[in-house]
């Protein structure tokens, strides 16, 4: 979309703050879940639930992108050194106050719309939503400054929205999480914190300026650089779990996007710094999606 004449709260303006290009983060766990539902129950899953997961996860990451452009705002993140895409209240695109009520609307959303899974999954449904909103916020006020965003992403982007849509897509009764569930949920985490990676890899010098403590600022470029490429290879690896479920197809297609990450990988070592790394990022965006994709056909085939 133009970023050009954008009107002050516009419709445009809510757009942009959305970030469309992040929603196939919150698609490919429910993607990947779905697919390793269709598999176990032959196709017989219920369709409900699987759609509020869809919901669920999309109106989270559009609340998680208005709290990241809320606060670090507030914080003075977004400056003029700052080199990812354009936020949208450092823009002036969307006011302070209208986006106070923003992410308010989309928090008080996302739980309306993820009420109804308790009646699939019992009411320990409402601790996990709880848990995915109070962490949204947690993660842009204070966790992502102690190194702590790379762990979230296992967990909120892979392990709880894989084997939550699972556990809620599945007849009653058939409903346990096994290995293979587990692991690919930790697969999907790897392969959606390659996005995290790129983007602290890209905002390091920034980021320790301003006593953001990222892994990235941890370990430093060359490692952060090792740990883009490990993360792409172990989701690969954490495959072999399909193939002592019979599904062959769902450990070799992913390999596909392997060569992918690897020449995105080149790519952001050869960049290493400044506004293109941005090209990078979504080079990664694309390659998660890809992915996803890849699994769910294994899956389904």
């Amino acid at each position: 979309m133009n970023e050009d004449n954008v009107r002050i709260n516009s419709f445009k303006a809510w757009v942009l703050a959305a970030r469309p290009k992040t929603l196939t983060g919150a698609a490919v766990p429910v993607l990947v879940g779905t697919a390793l539902a269709l598999n176990n129950a032959g196709g017989a899953i219920r369709v409900l639930p699987v759609v509020l997961c869809f919901l669920f996860a999309f109106i989270m990451q559009i609340d998680a992108n208005f709290v990241n452009d809320y606060f670090d705002f507030i914080h003075g993140n977004d400056d003029e050194t700052r080199l990812g895409p354009k936020r949208a209240c450092a823009q002036g695109w969307i006011t302070i106050g209208a986006m106070k009520k923003g992410l308010v609307l989309t928090t008080i959303l996302a739980c309306v719309v993820g009420l109804p899974l308790v009646w699939y999954g019992g009411s320990e449904m409402i601790l996990i939503g709880l848990l995915c909103v109070t962490f949204c916020f947690l993660y842009t006020t204070s966790l992502s400054y102690m190194g702590l965003g790379d762990l979230l992403v296992l967990l909120f982007f892979g392990i709880i929205p894989v084997s939550m849509t699972y556990f809620l897509a599945m007849p009653v009764g058939s409903q346990a999480i096994t290995w293979q569930v587990l692991l690919a949920s930790l697969a999907c985490g790897f392969v959606i914190d390659a996005l995290l990676l790129v983007n602290n890899y890209r905002d390091i010098d920034n980021d320790r300026k301003a006593g953001k403590m990222t892994f990235v600022v941890r370990v430093g470029k060359r490692n952060a650089e090792l740990a883009y490429l490990f993360v792409g290879i172990t989701a690969c690896m954490l495959g072999l779990v399909h193939l002592f479920y019979g599904n062959i197809l769902a450990f070799f297609l992913p390999f596909l996007y392997l060569i992918i990450h690897v020449y995105t990988w080149r790519e952001m070592v050869k960049i290493s710094q400044g506004k293109q790394l941005n090209a990078v990022l979504g080079k990664t965006a694309r390659n998660m999606f890809v992915y996803g994709v890849l699994v769910s056909i294994g899956l389904l085939l």
